[in-house]
């Protein structure tokens, strides 16, 4: 008797897992913020640009069929109908454009015309300087930061600093902002410094400051200048003074109003770009 009704409880339980995990299934998935993905933009409605590479198909016309590039004036020159300015206009209203003109003419009744963007050179970014792999690279979704863009383009080379340029129009006029790269995952950084791109908008990454140390020192030559390096950390960089060499008769040539000086220093001072040490050797 009790080894039934065990076996009773036991199809009752699985029958009501079974119903709450097909509830489950049937109910629509929410994703959270963190994890919802950017829609890409359209087709339809891209807006073209200069240097976009189109193909155009009409109807029942494949005579018509044309791959085009846009000019730096937003116009192509389409087959029966000649100039056409399609620049800036979406992709939904350039294929109405170049109906209307096919219709207007006379050369087709109900013209359907389809254009497909191959290349989107003109809704990009160009990437320079010192990154893996500099070039223009497409905008596929909107809001994308300048951090973003590097990220595509290979990342920061070991020879890049920790500054971007980015330049281009704002409102119809120049747009420059400077960016501290990785003043922006550090925990003094602010997300809004890493500002986001626009088409047409250039991204350039600065070669990253150098000094040079040279005289009695172990390892002479040029090394990288570090987020708030001193000149001890400097001294260290080339080895430290040679047995013959001394850090208290270490000379600074500094450039200032054009022109290189040399100063006196301080262990603890800064370290600037372009600095040049030089350990004298110890008179005892």
């Amino acid at each position: 008797m009790i080894a039934r009704t065990i076996r009773q409880f036991c199809v009752i339980l699985l029958l009501a897992i079974g119903t709450v995990a097909l509830v489950q299934a049937q109910s629509p998935q929410k994703q959270s913020p963190e994890t919802r993905v950017q829609p890409a933009q359209s087709q339809a409605d891209y807006q073209l640009s200069p240097g976009d590479i189109i193909k155009i198909l009409v109807f029942q016309s494949p005579d018509l069929t044309l791959e085009t590039q846009v000019t730096e004036q937003g116009t192509i020159t389409f087959p029966l109908v000649g100039a056409l300015k399609i620049g800036g206009m979406p992709v939904a209203a350039a294929e109405q454009t170049i109906a209307n003109a096919l219709r207007d003419g006379g050369f087709l009744k109900q013209p359907h015309v389809n254009i497909v963007v191959m290349t989107r050179l003109g809704n990009a970014v160009s990437v320079l300087g010192q990154v893996v792999k500099p070039g223009r690279y497409p905008l596929e979704t909107v809001n994308v930061r300048v951090s973003e863009m590097i990220a595509v383009a290979g990342g920061v080379a070991p020879t890049g600093g920790d500054t971007a340029i980015l330049t281009g129009t704002r409102d119809g006029k120049p747009f420059r902002y400077e960016i501290d790269v990785a003043g922006i995952f550090l925990t003094t950084g602010k997300l809004q410094n890493d500002a986001i791109v626009a088409p047409g908008d250039v991204i350039y990454v600065h070669r990253v400051p150098m000094f040079y140390i040279y005289g009695e020192v172990q390892k002479p030559g040029a090394y990288r200048v570090e987020r708030g390096m001193t000149v001890r950390q400097a001294l260290a960089q080339g080895g430290g003074p040679t047995a013959r060499g001394t850090e208290r008769r270490m000379g600074l040539y500094r450039r200032g109003g054009g022109e290189a000086v040399d100063t006196r220093t301080d262990l603890s001072d800064l370290v600037q770009p372009n600095d040049v040490f030089y350990v004298k050797e110890s008179l005892f």
